[in-house]
């Protein structure tokens, strides 16, 4: 008999606007998990390439809070800084914060690629709260590893309070609205964005993988687990 995965401590980092990654993590990991969770200082709108320099320093600097605690790893909760950074930049920043932490790191951004990856998917259907800057650089990031974006419906979420106003059934919709016959998933990206209670509903619904940035996580978080 398979023995149960066992509990997990996370470092989560996630923008200071953000008030869903926390619960929905901890609904995807091992009962007894628990999450140690930061949040990034940042502005009233959405982030861009201008703004993310700075969010990066903040980031960096509120990670030493995680030395020396008893942590399995760090999740990087911020999708949108991911895209901006772009794979490299992305990747920089996980050595960075594992520098700083002493932990492993996860990164949204990062997961959500391998996760297409595993499932097999190359033409995916893409729901986001992003203005087309942030989109175009989510377009590119998932295009560097041969994964295309077929079709994209975003939100346009003006500043963190019109994000935090989207609930699980505008995803859900959007996602229905968005999702066509080329496409072989659905790639719900931002960890603001509550998917926890539609996504098991909506892959039996559309009959195909459906992921979003907080699943996506957790599914990294737990590949990593596996191997402490």
């Amino acid at each position: 008999m398979k023995a149960a995965p066992r509990p997990l401590q996370i470092g989560l980092m996630v923008p200071a606007n953000n008030t869903t990654m926390e619960g929905e993590l901890l609904k995807w990991l091992p009962e007894g998990s628990s999450c140690r969770t930061l949040k990034i200082p940042r502005a009233a709108g959405m982030l861009t390439k201008e703004t993310v320099p700075a969010y990066k320093a903040s980031a960096l600097e509120l990670a030493r809070q995680f030395d020396g605690l008893d942590l399995d790893m760090v999740v990087y909760g911020c999708t949108a800084a991911g895209f901006i950074y772009g794979p490299k930049g992305d990747a920089e920043l996980a050595s960075q914060l594992a520098a700083v932490t002493g932990k492993p790191v996860i990164t949204t951004a990062s997961a959500m690629v391998r996760v297409l990856e595993e499932c097999g998917a190359k033409q995916i259907a893409v729901v986001t709260p992003y203005h087309d800057h942030v989109n175009e650089r989510l377009t590119a990031f998932l295009g560097a590893s041969g994964i295309r974006v077929k079709r994209l419906s975003s939100f346009e979420a003006a500043n963190v309070e019109a994000l935090g106003r989207i609930t699980a059934g505008d995803v859900a919709q959007r996602a229905r609205d968005t999702m066509s016959a080329d496409c072989d998933a659905m790639f719900i990206a931002c960890a603001q964005l509550p998917t926890h209670a539609i996504l098991d509903g909506l892959r039996s619904e559309l009959g195909r993988p459906v992921w979003s940035s907080i699943q996506a996580s957790a599914w990294a978080t737990l590949a990593r687990g596996v191997k402490l």
